[in-house]
């Protein structure tokens, strides 16, 4: 007997439909085709297990499946339940009345129990897009399935479940969550607060810029400045994240097992890789592709600490990123896309021993040493930075002082109406939602300056010695400064501002 039954596949983050068709004839085998990895081959031990311990068996005959379309590798043991499903409905011990209405995916245990899958959220999004009706997959990954409407989840624990199901002996309940409830019930902010810093003042408006623009920034200071601190409290000052982004969000880490009993995601990731982290780790890919750090900081921030002790080749590989917004890993037979549309933060030592220009400190590096150091970092990636900023230790009396500091939640509303103003200000657009991401066109036509504030950038950028590359930085970061006060026009303290923003520029530092 013939049978068929889904299952589906995720490549990047997105799912394709997989059909397992199930032949049952006589004969002794079983035949499993249609470019299944090691783990889908293995299955047929799992599922001969699970079926015993649960008073059901395997037939003892010929069995071929075929998952079909052939031409694409079908990886892990997510598929455990699907052919199992499809062995039991093909050998009658269930009834298959309305099988082709589920797609069903589930890695099976010995026991007959279910572990979780990954890519639960994209697989739901592409069932719901093909005209399934249910989607029956293990309990841990409800809530993060059930946030696509118009789709019948049902959880499960074990094959039992699934056989009684089928068979009307006990019918599941299906899951069901209300996306938008969900999604406002539980943005909250996060743990760390700028409340919290002492002093810093500087650094924290600094910092209130570059989320209000969406502006990659670099902190510049000596060990315990509180550099990792500040970073830390950024995405507390971002704007919440809408339902869309939340939804992309959710898929890119569903596609790696990070959300299961979390469903939808409503926090901006915060992503902090180790400087030893490698070149496939950070940007994505493998054997069989999976995203890396960059594209799991998708709509967040992702910070690298000690920007300078990170491999150069790791620092190179994120250019592409940070200009396209997007990762595209190809391989020999099919290529995915990962977006990667995050914020970058890093920080680092002035100069190898961390107390370069610092007068108290007896630990202090030469300029040939400093550049030697400095030189770690390209120039065609500092030049994806829009701001460059120093932070000084905080004296003994800001840190003694008992007053506690504006909140984030204060610093977020300001951050929120700017972003407003460049969401209006852009709506012809369809790729531009910040200032950061404006291209030299945009910059001329949102970015006109006074007479007056264009003589001040001239003279800053020959008496400061600032490179070519800084001049449309500076003009982005004043765009954005003029949002904060809600200003139509960028005057010249608003360039004045902007210009201090631009440490790495100044004859000294690169030179």
């Amino acid at each position: 007997m013939l049978v068929k039954v889904f299952g589906s596949a995720v490549f990047g983050v997105e799912a394709t439909t997989i059909t397992v068709e199930v032949n049952i004839d006589k004969g002794i085998g079983y035949h499993l085709v249609g470019l299944p990895d090691k783990a889908v081959s293995e299955s047929s031990y799992r599922i001969s297990a699970a079926l015993a311990n649960n008073n059901f068996k395997l037939p003892g005959k010929k069995i071929i499946i075929n998952m079909a379309p052939a031409d694409i590798r079908k990886e892990g043991a997510a598929y455990d339940l699907t052919l199992a499903v499809g062995i039991l409905a093909a050998s009658n011990q269930i009834k298959f009345d309305a099988i082709e209405d589920y797609i069903i995916m589930g890695e099976l245990s010995l026991d007959g129990s279910l572990q979780p899958i990954k890519g639960a959220l994209p697989i739901a999004i592409k069932a719901r897009e093909e005209g399934f009706k249910h989607f029956i997959l293990p309990k841990e990954n409800a809530k993060e399935a059930a946030i696509v409407n118009d789709l019948e989840i049902l959880a499960v624990e074990n094959i039992q479940e699934v056989i009684n199901h089928f068979n009307g002996d006990a019918k599941i309940a299906p899951t069901i969550i209300d996306t938008r409830a969900e999604f406002y019930k539980n943005i909250d902010f996060p743990e760390f607060d700028f409340a919290d810093v002492k002093g810093q003042e500087s650094i924290k408006r600094c910092m209130e810029i570059a989320a209000a623009g969406g502006h990659n920034i670099i902190l510049i200071g000596p060990p315990g400045a509180g550099k990792t601190m500040l970073a830390k409290r950024l995405p507390s000052i971002l704007p919440p994240m809408t339902l869309r982004e939340a939804l992309e969000t959710t898929k890119i880490h569903s596609v790696v097992g990070r959300t299961k009993d979390n469903g939808l995601m409503v926090q901006r990731p915060f992503r902090s890789p180790h400087h030893t982290i490698s070149d496939v780790a950070l940007v994505g890919g493998g054997q069989y592709p999976q995203p890396g750090e960059i594209s799991l900081s998708h709509n967040g921030v992702l910070f690298l600490d000690e920007l300078p002790e990170f491999k150069r080749t790791v620092l190179e590989v994120m250019r592409q990123p940070l200009e396209d917004r997007e990762v595209t890993i190809s391989r020999a037979k099919f290529t995915v896309t990962y977006p990667s549309s995050f914020m970058l933060v890093a920080s680092m030592n002035p100069s190898p021993s961390g107390f370069f220009n610092d007068p108290d400190s007896p630990m202090t590096s030469s300029p040939q040493e400093m550049q030697r150091y400095l030189s770690k970092i390209s120039g065609p990636l500092l030049d994806r930075i829009d701001i460059h900023i120093e932070v000084t230790p905080v004296p003994f009396d800001k840190l003694s002082d008992e007053r506690i500091g504006e909140s984030s939640i204060e610093i977020r509303k300001r951050v929120t109406a700017a972003r407003e103003l460049q969401s209006e200000r852009f709506k012809e657009y369809e790729n531009l939602h910040y200032n950061a991401q404006m291209n030299v066109k945009q910059i001329r036509e949102f970015c006109k300056l006074t007479s007056e504030s264009k003589t001040l950038l001239k003279t800053a950028m020959e008496k400061l010695n600032l490179s070519a590359r800084a001049y449309d930085r500076i003009l982005k970061v004043a765009r954005t400064i003029a949002d904060l006060a809600n200003e139509t026009d960028i005057s010249s303290n608003h360039i004045a501002e902007a210009i201090q923003y631009r440490s790495l520029d100044r004859e000294g530092w690169l030179g």
